[in-house]
């Protein structure tokens, strides 16, 4: 017990008291009440089948590894146990991975008692609330937890402390195509972005629309700006706001240094007035030379 107390003290004085009694807190709402912290072999300790994670940064493991030859590994993995000398991780691959790569033969665990879902279970919900996920592998988590631990929504936003609207809301990225949800995961894209893009229907303009992100690096106001382009080029003019040929001609050509974000109106006097919406000022500066000339 002494040795678990000097622990204790050692922490709070690393991360602050405040910080330690937000860690145990975790533990508690994840797994029931904290067990005493053991040192496991690592080469007794197999990862876990069910990681939720998909990628981890070589950069980031390294620099993980450095911290834990300095200080140690101050947050202690969780384990349960398959057999007299072996383990399976259920939460903390990532510093398990460090530690290998830091030379360590034995790593700080807390062993606890799960089956299969309830280690698939614990898992995810440790990463969601503790790891950087990309958006979509926040979203495929959920899912998971959704398909394979039969939680609802409800259940899930209690388990790990997020509102049901966000879980909505990442769910919905699951819906973009293959293409879109990859430039999300590799961070091509903003979840800005894939929202706007959830709002258009046809899937092969959202992947267009994707690669015009990227290509030219449009912000989420610029992604909007062309789907209201879009939407004015493909609903007909109604009968009161049909004009003459000469006033569609100002348009289009006004339009071309634009991307025929241009709109002109005309009122019953015959007055009226040209709405130009511009992306950037060297759509303003070729405009301008073209008047010149």
């Amino acid at each position: 017990m002494a040795k678990r107390s000097a622990l204790g003290r050692g922490l709070g004085a690393l991360l602050g008291e405040d910080t330690l009694k937000e860690t145990r807190q975790i533990h508690r709402i994840i797994s029931g009440n904290p067990a005493a912290v053991a040192g496991i072999p690592l080469d007794q300790i197999v990862p876990n089948p069910y990681q939720p994670r998909e990628d981890f940064d070589p950069e980031a493991l390294q620099e993980l590894a450095g911290s834990i030859r300095t200080l140690g590994i101050i947050q202690p993995l969780t384990l349960r146990q398959t057999g007299p000398t072996s383990y399976q991780i259920i939460s903390g691959e990532r510093r398990y991975r460090a530690a290998k790569a830091a030379g360590l033969t034995e790593v700080p665990a807390y062993i606890r008692q799960a089956d299969d879902a309830a280690m698939l279970e614990m898992a995810i919900v440790e990463n969601i609330q503790r790891e950087d996920l990309d958006p979509v592998e926040t979203a495929l988590s959920f899912q998971r937890l959704i398909d394979e631990c039969n939680l609802t929504q409800e259940a899930m936003a209690l388990r790990v402390g997020k509102k049901r609207t966000t879980i909505t809301n990442y769910l919905r990225l699951l819906r973009l195509p293959d293409t879109v949800q990859k430039a999300l995961k590799d961070g091509k894209i903003s979840v800005g972005h894939a929202k706007v893009l959830l709002g258009v229907e046809d899937t092969a303009l959202q992947d267009r629309l994707c690669d015009s992100i990227i290509r030219n690096d449009w912000s989420v106001r610029r992604l909007e700006q062309k789907l209201q382009s879009l939407s004015r080029k493909e609903s007909p003019a109604p009968e009161a706001e049909d004009l003459p040929e000469v006033y569609y001609a100002l348009a289009e050509r006004v339009g071309r240094h634009f991307d025929g974000n241009v709109a002109v109106r005309r009122d019953a006097k015959g007055g009226g007035t040209i709405t130009i919406r511009f992306g950037n000022q060297s759509q303003v500066e070729a405009f301008l030379e073209d008047l010149n000339r």
